[in-house]
């Protein structure tokens, strides 16, 4: 991580825009070879590295851009959904995501886009971290274009408190609530993670599978509330 000294949490968001064209990143590769749009979702943890990473898709048939699973070996594709042009797409993504690599840097991805072979990644930087740092980091190892680089008042809100509250009541049943706390508390969604799945599952006093179970459960809801806006 790259955080100044004497910076506060008041400080401007540096809102960064990165251009990519290498087919070697699933997004920019399968706009490509599909001549469709790919935008990410949602990009959620699964554990030694890997993130599950939900795809919408315009434009094609969903069985071309799962070819990407014989393509890219540290990618397993899978279908969620199917529309007459094109439909919602799991990335199981194992290495080489600049999108994943800018998390880790302190940048929080708002906009991941594949479009006909031209990737867009777009991210916010908190006011603590050096910015030139995170991008000359990040364009040593991945390269890409910075195109824009603005200072921005807050971090881009999904929901308000209030909305938000509203709706995880609504879809959240009080078991999946409260695993999905524990979790994030006990930092299993840190990264690197706090807290193995074992370790997470004999403190609620439940299996692994049953964890599992829970915490897929609530994910998937929580994403509902993503693909719905």
């Amino acid at each position: 991580m790259s955080v100044r000294s004497g910076q506060s949490n008041d400080d401007p968001v540096v809102e960064l825009e990165f251009a990519f064209d290498d087919p070697a990143y699933p997004f920019v590769g399968a706009s490509a070879a599909a001549s469709c749009r790919l935008e990410l979702e949602e990009m959620v943890p699964r554990g030694d590295g890997a993130y599950a990473e939900f795809y919408s898709v315009h434009g094609t048939d969903l069985s071309v851009v799962e070819t990407l699973s014989g393509e890219h070996p540290s990618v397993a594709v899978t279908a969620i959904e199917r529309y007459d042009d094109g439909g919602l797409l799991e990335f199981l993504v194992e290495e080489n995501c600049p999108a994943v690599r800018l998390a880790e840097l302190g940048a929080l991805p708002r906009s991941v886009v594949g479009d006909h072979g031209e990737g867009r990644i777009v991210a916010e930087l908190p006011g603590e971290y050096d910015a030139g740092d995170v991008i000359s980091t990040f364009q040593a190892e991945y390269g890409g274009d910075l195109v824009a680089k603005r200072e921005q008042d807050a971090f881009t809100p999904l929901f308000s408190h209030r909305e938000l509250e509203h709706e995880l009541e609504r879809r959240l049943t009080d078991r999946q609530r409260e695993v999905l706390e524990v979790a994030f508390e006990a930092g299993y969604y840190d990264w690197p993670r706090q807290v193995s799945g074992e370790a997470l599952a004999e403190r609620l006093g439940i299996s692994q599978p049953t964890l599992s179970e829970h915490l897929t459960a609530a994910e998937r809801k929580l994403l509902s509330l993503v693909f719905e806006r």
